[in-house]
C-alpha cells in the first residue's frame, strides 16, 4: 500500500518532536489514525499534503471566524510585512488594536496586549492576586486556561477538593491555591467564595473544552452577583468565545460583564497573538504603571497587530456575519433534531452562536461529568467517517465545531447528510 505524503511527514516529524506534533490537541490519540499535514487553507477548505480537499470545521481551534485567507487579514499582514518583522518597541497598530478591543468588548477600559491566550491567563491570574491580596483562585473541571501551572489541575473527590495536578511536572505547590468546581454548580462556588479566600473566579462563559456547553439560565449572573459580595473577581476567558456569538463575546451576548477578559487568537485572525484586560483601576497595576510584572519582546509584534486591527475593523464593518453565522447554525440545530428524531439515536447537539458540539449520550450534559458520561469510542468511529467523506472535525469528543463566515448553507446541508450516513453506520456497528 502507498504511503502517503503526510504518514511521510508525520514519521520524520516524531524523529524531532514529541509525538510528531506541536500541540497535543493535533494529535488523533483520542480517534485513531495519524494527524493530517496541512498544506493550505482559503475560505472554508483546507488541503492536506497529499492533495485532499476537506470542508474545515475546526478553523485553527476557532479564530477563523471569517474564513481562513481572507482577504483584509492578507492585505494588512502583507503591508506591515514590507516594514519589518518586529522591533521590541512601541507601534501605532499597537494603539489601533487595543482601542479597538476596548471599544468592542465591553467590559475593558485598558487593555495589555501578549502572544497567546496562556500569556494571558497567567497574567491575569497574577494581577488578580495582587489586586486582591489573595492567592486562591477558582476554575471548573474540564475548563481549560491554557497550560499554565496553576491550571492544569482537576478536582479530586468532590468539589470542596484542593486542586491536584494532572500533569507531571506540575509541582504540589502549583496547585495547592487552585479550587475546582463542577461548571454550573453555582451552590458549589458560593461555598467556595464564602471562605473568603479566593481571589478570582476563572470561567469560560460558554465552556469549549469539553465540548460546547453553554452555561444554565442565571449561572453567569449567579457567579457576577456573589463575586460581588465576596470582593472576588470575576474572569472572562474568552480565548475560544471572543467575537464568536457577538462582536463583544460572551459577556455582550448574556450581558454579564466581568471584571477581567482574556482573549487570544481570535483577535489575531489567526496570528500568535492574546490579551487581557478589564477595569482600568485593575489594569493599572500592570507594569510598569504599576507594581505587577508582566513583558513580553514580542507583545505587539507588527504582524499580529496588523491582522488584529484588521479583523476587528472588518467585523465592525459587516455586522451581517452574525446574522450568516446564526442562519448557518440553525441548520445543524433542526438537522440533528430530525436525525434523533427518525432514527432513535443516543445524540444530543448543542450550539450556541457559531460554536457547536455533538455528543454521543443523552442529555442533559451541563458539566464534565456528564461529558464524561458520552461515548468518545462511537464519536471516534463518527469522526473516522467524516473524515473520509471530506469532512475535517477537531480529532476529540471534548472538542467544539466552529462555523465560519465561509461557510454555505449548501456545505452545512452536505455535512448533514454525511453525518445522517455516518450516525446510522456507526449505530448499526454498535448494535450489531
Amino acid at each position: 500500500m502507498r504511503t502517503t505524503r503526510s504518514e511521510q511527514l508525520f514519521d520524520a516529524a516524531r524523529a524531532f518532536i514529541p509525538g510528531g506534533v506541536n500541540s497535543p490537541v493535533r494529535a488523533f490519540g483520542k480517534v485513531g489514525g495519524q494527524p493530517l499535514f496541512v498544506a493550505r487553507a482559503e475560505g472554508s477548505h483546507l488541503w492536506d499534503a497529499d492533495g485532499n480537499e476537506y470542508i474545515d470545521f475546526v478553523g485553527s481551534w476557532g479564530p477563523m471566524l471569517i474564513g481562513h485567507a481572507h482577504p483584509a487579514i492578507l492585505e494588512a499582514v502583507r503591508e506591515a510585512l514590507e516594514h519589518g518583522t518586529s522591533f521590541g518597541a512601541p507601534t501605532e497598530r499597537e494603539v489601533t488594536l487595543a482601542e479597538r478591543l476596548c471599544r468592542i468588548v465591553p467590559s475593558l477600559e485598558m487593555v495589555r496586549l501578549c502572544n497567546s491566550g496562556t500569556e494571558a491567563t497567567m497574567s491575569a491570574l497574577r494581577l488578580a492576586r495582587a489586586y486582591t491580596g489573595r492567592e486562591a483562585f477558582l476554575k471548573f473541571r474540564g475548563g481549560y486556561h491554557g497550560h499554565g501551572d496553576a491550571f492544569l489541575v482537576e478536582a479530586g473527590s468532590g468539589a470542596a477538593t484542593l486542586g491536584v495536578p494532572n500533569s507531571p511536572g506540575v509541582t504540589e505547590g502549583s496547585a495547592k491555591d487552585t479550587r475546582v468546581c463542577d461548571y454550573n454548580d453555582l451552590e458549589a462556588v458560593e461555598a467556595h467564595l464564602a471562605s473568603g479566600e479566593i481571589a478570582a473566579v476563572f470561567v469560560e462563559p460558554v465552556a469549549g473544552n469539553m465540548g460546547c456547553v453553554p452555561p444554565l439560565p442565571g449561572f453567569l449572573e449567579g457567579l457576577r452577583a456573589a463575586c460581588d459580595r465576596t470582593g472576588t473577581l470575576l474572569v472572562f476567558d474568552e480565548v475560544m468565545t471572543g467575537f464568536r456569538m457577538t462582536a463583544g463575546g460572551a459577556q455582550q451576548h448574556f450581558g454579564v460583564l466581568p471584571d477581567l477578559t482574556t482573549l487570544g487568537k481570535v483577535i489575531g485572525g489567526g496570528l500568535p497573538v492574546g490579551a487581557f484586560g478589564g477595569r482600568r483601576e485593575i489594569m493599572e497595576m500592570v507594569a510598569p504603571a504599576g507594581p505587577v510584572y508582566q513583558a513580553g519582546t514580542l507583545s505587539g509584534n507588527p504582524l499580529a497587530t496588523a491582522a488584529g486591527s484588521a479583523m476587528p475593523g472588518w467585523i465592525e464593518e459587516h455586522p451581517e456575519l452574525y446574522t450568516h453565522l446564526e442562519a448557518l447554525g440553525v441548520q445543524p440545530d433542526e438537522g440533528f433534531a430530525r436525525i434523533r428524531e427518525a432514527h432513535g439515536f443516543p445524540i444530543t447537539w448543542h450550539r450556541i452562536g457559531s460554536m457547536g458540539s455533538l455528543f454521543f449520550g443523552e442529555g442533559p450534559i451541563r458539566d464534565w461529568p456528564t461529558v464524561e458520561a458520552t461515548s468518545a469510542d462511537r464519536f471516534a468511529a463518527f469522526f473516522t467517517g467524516m473524515l473520509e467523506e471530506g469532512f475535517y472535525l477537531a480529532p476529540s469528543p471534548y472538542e467544539a465545531l466552529f462555523l465560519s463566515g465561509a461557510h454555505t448553507t449548501e456545505e452545512i446541508d452536505r455535512f448533514l447528510q454525511a453525518a445522517e450516513r455516518q450516525l446510522t453506520r456507526v449505530h448499526a456497528e454498535v448494535t450489531a
